[in-house]
């Protein structure tokens, strides 16, 4: 399995490839002393020969040709065709008329590749520059500054997905579902995932403010908070003595690099403790690496039993089945969800609930039924793109409808704020 293959909510926001076109080479400086004519010739002669060979090749192969002097793009995937000229038409306009001179050419390329991007117009589909494509690694790592919240969207607005644990962001207050209005004073209206992160993350011990409206209420406020290291293991487990028997409680705050052996590790403990029920704590987490929500349903979920389905834009379908020996089977099994459950905490949940082997409490989770895949780039630039939708075992598709609880139970503002979690009293209470 691809270890690449994402599923997860937040967005520090394979490529369509533009179609190689003629480009103007830049300027050559004042200053700079010329080549000899001779020299010149013979490159301008074997460019023309280079280009008269590709405009024979890309015709013949029917992925472009010229029609009334322009470039037109007409690839086996397109519906339609697309001029591309008018990019380069626009290139050379900025080149050459913006006041401001020079332009950097870097930036100008990894502009047009976010606003290529950005127009497929899905939220979890996007580019990151070298500098946020090692941001967002760290964060798959488990490592970075911030504020540690997650951030999504939720009907065109923004809202927090989750804060973690021991965080700026839950320390400040900022809940699942809350509206994320403004950062620094900045409208998020009309800014990208990838953008807002970016205005959110910096370094630790600078301070960021956020406007925020908490879910039901009328009224926002603006809340400022420290940037610190985040540094949250994806795993901590726990045991509870209840009415002599002994619960164990796998909380998991993403699917992350580390949680395979740090889940195993709880396996083990909980099969030589005597643990005789367990709650598996998924409330806000946002996702993480398929594969790990694989291995992660595999020890509920039968061998070689389908967890979770793929279906591309092309209409393959890919079944995911469980690797290796369900050691938990049997176990009585509550899974805690909420608002900030999303992605990889839906198909385990999904495949859990599907085969009966775990009750769901809580609140509906978020709804998110994608399938991102990231790319590393040359220049060490990332894209990540939707590649299918996923769907649950009894083929239940999630996207945009999230997972209902079998037990519904509402954790509110004024139980956060005075540390009450009767979702996890009542996960405990069935499994007394």
């Amino acid at each position: 399995m691809d270890n690449n293959t994402l599923l997860e909510t937040n967005s520090f926001n394979s490529p369509i490839p533009v179609p190689p076109s003629p480009v103007q080479p830049p300027q050559q400086p004042q200053d700079q002393q010329p080549r000899p004519q001779g020299g010149r010739r013979w490159i301008a002669t074997l460019l023309l020969v280079l280009i008269v060979f590709a405009l024979g090749y890309g015709a013949g192969q029917g992925s472009f040709a010229l029609e009334d002097g322009r470039l037109v793009v007409n690839r086996a995937y397109d519906s339609q065709k697309a001029d591309y000229s008018l990019f380069w038409d626009a290139y050379d306009l900025l080149n050459t008329k913006f006041v401001d001179q020079p332009l950097d050419q870097q930036k100008l390329l990894h502009g047009a590749i976010s606003g290529l991007i950005s127009a497929a117009g899905d939220p979890y589909t996007t580019f990151f520059d070298p500098e946020h494509a090692q941001i967002f690694a760290q964060e798959l790592e488990g490592s970075f500054d911030g504020i540690g919240a997650e951030v999504g969207m939720k009907e065109e607005q923004m809202i927090i997905v989750a804060a973690l644990d021991d965080t700026p962001a839950q320390r400040g207050g900022l809940l699942p579902g809350d509206s994320l209005l403004a950062i620094n004073g900045e409208s998020t209206s009309g800014m990208s995932l990838d953008q807002a992160v970016s205005r959110i993350r910096g370094k630790a011990g600078t301070e960021v403010k956020v406007t925020i409206l908490h879910e039901g209420t009328s009224d926002s406020n603006e809340i400022t908070l420290i940037r610190a290291k985040i540094e949250v293991p994806s795993l901590k487990y726990e045991s509870r003595e209840i009415d002599g028997k002994k619960i164990g409680i796998i909380r998991m705050a993403r699917f992350g690099e580390d949680t395979d052996g740090l889940l195993s590790h709880a396996v083990d403990v909980i099969l030589q403790t005597g643990v005789k029920g367990i709650v598996l704590d998924l409330r806000g987490n946002p996702g993480g690496y398929l594969d790990t929500a694989i291995t992660t349903a595999s020890n509920w979920v039968d061998t070689d039993k389908l967890v979770v389905k793929e279906r591309a834009f092309n209409g393959e379908v890919k079944d995911y089945v469980s690797e290796s020996w369900p050691r938990l089977k049997g176990i009585e099994t509550v899974v805690l969800i909420n608002e900030g459950s999303a992605s990889a905490s839906e198909i385990v949940a999904g495949a859990l609930k599907d085969y009966g082997l775990a009750t769901l409490v809580g609140q509906k989770t978020y709804g998110k039924g994608s399938v991102q895949e990231l790319t590393d780039m040359k220049d060490s630039s990332t894209i990540k793109i939707t590649i299918a939708k996923w769907y649950t075992p009894n083929d239940v598709s999630i996207d945009k409808n999230g997972l209902e609880p079998d037990v519904a139970v509402e954790r509110t503002r004024d139980d956060f704020l005075a540390d009450r979690d009767p979702q996890l009293d009542k996960a405990l209470e069935l499994l007394k």
